[in-house]
């Protein structure tokens, strides 16, 4: 049997008890495993710079997850006195400078979440740190209660006509969860829209000149395999880091 390809998942900084701890959540593996058909490794926060030395012999992708914490105003220009705790410095320099790689190397990217705004940072756009206080917005942020609760759908996302979603899915858009305070503001360039929420948030983009860069805002990880268009996005991104082309839905 073929080994699988290893795809690099950026890991959480965080302190326990005075101690400090790198985590990955294992409903992001999963979806990894049984539907992209490759194998996680775990890259650890650093915040003294990402470990990024021979990453690109070694991995056939990059995956940037959702996480509690909030990118650092100071990344894109925010005034750092607006809340948006909580924060991993750790976890910022780790995943902008491995977000920056993917994209200039040409390694397939999948961001999700805090990872779409990751990306968003890494090639120059910026960030409002708190959706909720625009006039007009939806407020994005989880809702309080159980697991199901907090992931449950909560708005849908329109696909851009013609772009990628739209052709591996075959739709015109889905529902979604949200669990974000933080969303695009200025779109950084070399990036396109892919889906956007009714009241004009950001909810997915890809780099325009890459073989396959997609981040989508929503937590498609969560009960990924009985979910379409999770499904068709994790095979697509599986078939990248294979070298292959995925067939898009008619």
């Amino acid at each position: 049997m073929a080994a699988r390809p290893w795809v690099a998942v950026v890991a959480d900084r965080i302190e326990i008890n005075g101690r400090y701890e790198q985590r990955v959540a294992e409903q992001y593996l999963e979806p990894l495993w049984a539907l992209a058909g490759v194998e996680p490794v775990l890259l650890p926060a650093r915040e003294e710079g990402a470990s990024v030395l021979g990453l690109l012999e070694r991995c056939a992708g990059i995956c940037l997850t959702g996480a509690r914490s909030n990118l650092h105003p100071e990344h894109y220009g925010a005034n750092a006195a607006v809340p948006c705790a909580p924060l991993d410095r750790a976890r910022d320099t780790t995943a902008l400078a491995v977000a920056l790689l993917a994209t200039t190397h040409g390694l397939p990217l999948l961001g999700i979440c805090r990872g779409l705004q990751e990306l968003n940072v890494a090639l120059g756009g910026s960030l409002h740190p708190a959706l909720q206080t625009l006039p007009g917005r939806l407020d994005h942020r989880a809702p309080e209660g159980s697991t199901e609760e907090r992931y449950a759908e909560r708005h849908t996302v329109q696909f851009r006509p013609g772009g990628l979603l739209t052709r591996l899915t075959g739709l015109s858009g889905c529902p979604v969860n949200s669990l974000h305070a933080q969303g695009i503001e200025r779109l950084a360039s070399g990036l396109a829209i892919e889906a956007e929420a009714a009241d004009g948030t950001i909810e997915a983009v890809r780099v325009a000149a890459h073989p396959f860069a997609l981040a989508l805002q929503w937590h498609l990880e969560y009960e990924a395999l009985a979910n379409p268009v999770a499904r068709a996005v994790y095979t697509a991104f599986g078939a990248a880091m294979h070298g292959e082309r995925h067939q898009a839905k008619p």
